[in-house]
């Protein structure tokens, strides 16, 4: 069912580092207190999969965080400042494409894939605001 591409995002990733994640947050409705807090934040991510339902943990020193979801299909999620979507992933080509609208109708997408030098790319978008993240293998 997932294509190989997105089977390589299974695994453990640290953070590396990221560009302009604070005005990506902003553009979500994320308050300053819980934006500052995230910025000092190195999140490790655990990636899993088991009879076709992945899981998402997102493990570090202030919260752990997780989400379940089956490719395709809607879920109702708490993101980790707290909001609660309604998301879907869809698994195209070798990208995994989240999308999320809030109780607002507030519309993100993150597509997270595997470049080239192995690392975990996650491209993130609201409104005109473009943010992105990349993380390395444990």
């Amino acid at each position: 069912m997932a294509s190989s591409g997105c089977d390589g995002l299974k695994g453990t990733w640290d953070y590396v580092d990221g560009e302009n994640f604070d005005e990506y947050m902003k553009e979500l409705g994320v308050g300053m207190a819980t934006r500052l807090a995230a910025k000092g934040v190195k999140p490790r991510l655990v990636i899993s999969e088991n009879g076709g339902k992945w899981s998402v943990r997102s493990e570090s020193s202030i919260k752990t965080t997780s989400y379940e979801f089956t490719p395709g299909v809607e879920f109702n999620e708490t993101t980790p400042d707290g909001r609660e979507v309604k998301s879907t992933i869809n698994f195209e080509g070798n990208k995994w494409v989240h999308t999320s609208v809030d109780k607002n109708g507030k519309k993100s997408v993150v597509t997270r894939y595997v470049d080239d030098k192995g690392q975990q790319m996650i491209d993130m978008e609201c409104g005109s605001v473009k943010a992105r993240r990349w993380y390395k293998r444990a």
